[in-house]
């Protein structure tokens, strides 16, 4: 196994113990995040620490091994082969500490468990009641909540790197347990600020198929996909995915760019406000629904906790 070392002595402002264990932590967490976002600057925003910090440990981590393991050019960023091997060697080594470190603190707190939510949509604020209930209700379990990518969907799921997934539906994964709709929202056409649909009151999903849209640069479950952004119109016509993105900063650039729209829950208008983009209704889309995942054999009383309190609040309309 590749091993990332340094010899730094650092007490790091976000809670670390200083010393060598600390800083070698903390530089594991900057290139796993980033070897998954795939953008310094994404990265940088998710850990609380400025771009040139996660520039300069991915430079000594590169100086420490002996080769490149990012590929970066003004386009994008890529893992190289060393790059892969090493995210693929330290993950589960990390993910083990990580969980670790937090049953340690649960137990100092009193808590005896942790409920893990990954979240698709970007609008977890819009669902502290939820979350205030669980907490109120259980004191006894912590509650985390982070992000899970469009790419890979299922993956942390399956791997156990969290209990519950908060995905659009429907999900028909054999080895996957959908449960009550966490909210529910009308759907958007992104545009550029300059584009021929950025002035109009609402659209029909038939525009979809006129300009195209952008799709994942991996395969993701058609069914699923074809909720999210169908694969012809409602007249039967294609819309065609001329490009691919990984990431909601890919996607919004090449909608800037006027290379293609696109469609998301509407949500996005009011945490992703740009003054390149114009968010146009979908008069004619059904709603989008973004439901509970669990992995069937994993289901616990954490699980069941937070799906009563979701059954018990109801599904808001946002």
């Amino acid at each position: 196994m590749i091993q990332l070392a340094t010899t730094e002595p650092v007490a790091g402002r976000h809670g670390e113990m200083g010393g060598r264990t600390a800083v070698e932590l903390r530089d594991i967490e900057i290139f796993l995040t980033l070897a998954e976002e795939l953008h310094f600057g994404r990265t940088a925003e998710r850990l609380h620490v400025s771009a040139a910090r996660v520039s300069q440990a991915v430079k000594k981590q590169e100086r420490t091994i002996g080769a490149e393991l990012f590929e970066r050019t003004s386009r994008a960023v890529r893992l190289t082969p060393v790059g892969e091997q090493l995210r693929d060697d330290l993950r589960p080594v990390y993910q083990g500490l990580h969980q670790s470190l937090e049953r340690a603190r649960a137990t100092a707190q009193g808590r005896t468990d942790i409920l893990r939510i990954g979240m698709m949509p970007s609008n977890a604020h819009d669902l502290r009641p939820f979350w205030d209930a669980f907490r109120t209700r259980h004191p006894q379990w912590g509650l985390r909540i982070r992000h899970n990518g469009f790419i890979d969907p299922f993956g942390p799921l399956r791997a156990g790197d969290i209990d519950v997934l908060v995905s659009w539906t429907p999900v028909e994964e054999p080895d996957l347990t959908v449960g009550p709709a966490l909210f529910t929202e009308h759907r958007v056409a992104l545009t550029a600020r300059d584009h021929v649909l950025a002035d109009r009151k609402s659209v029909s999903v038939e525009a979809l198929g006129d300009h195209g849209v952008i799709g994942s640069p991996t395969p993701l479950p058609d069914y699923w996909e074809d909720a999210f952004i169908p694969f012809r119109t409602p007249r039967g016509r294609p819309i065609e995915r001329n490009h691919t993105a990984g990431n909601l900063d890919e996607l919004y650039t090449i909608v800037a760019a006027g290379e293609a729209v696109n469609s998301l829950g509407a949500h996005v208008t009011r945490y992703y406000t740009r003054p390149d983009i114009v968010y146009v209704p979908l008069h004619d889309a059904p709603r989008l629904h973004w439901s509970l995942v669990w992995r069937t054999g994993a289901e616990n009383d954490l699980v069941r906790a937070f799906v009563q309190v979701v059954r018990d609040l109801g599904t808001p309309d946002l």
